[in-house]
């Protein structure tokens, strides 16, 4: 297990059961980069990833 693991675990435990939209996720994400700008490639990487997720399947 990765440490950041960790994090996600967390998250699944805590929050696994609600159901969010995509609007709502990358509000948080332009939040979160805000408030820690060291973490703004990350995230936009992370972000990107989520968005082309589905071009394999083509």
């Amino acid at each position: 297990m990765y440490f950041t693991d960790r994090g996600i675990e967390e998250l699944v435990q805590r929050r696994g059961e609600e159901t969010v939209t995509l609007e709502w996720l990358g509000e948080q994400l332009r939040t979160f980069v805000d408030m820690n700008p060291e973490f703004e490639t990350p995230i936009e990487r992370l972000a990107t990833w989520l968005a082309r997720d589905d071009e394999d399947d083509e």
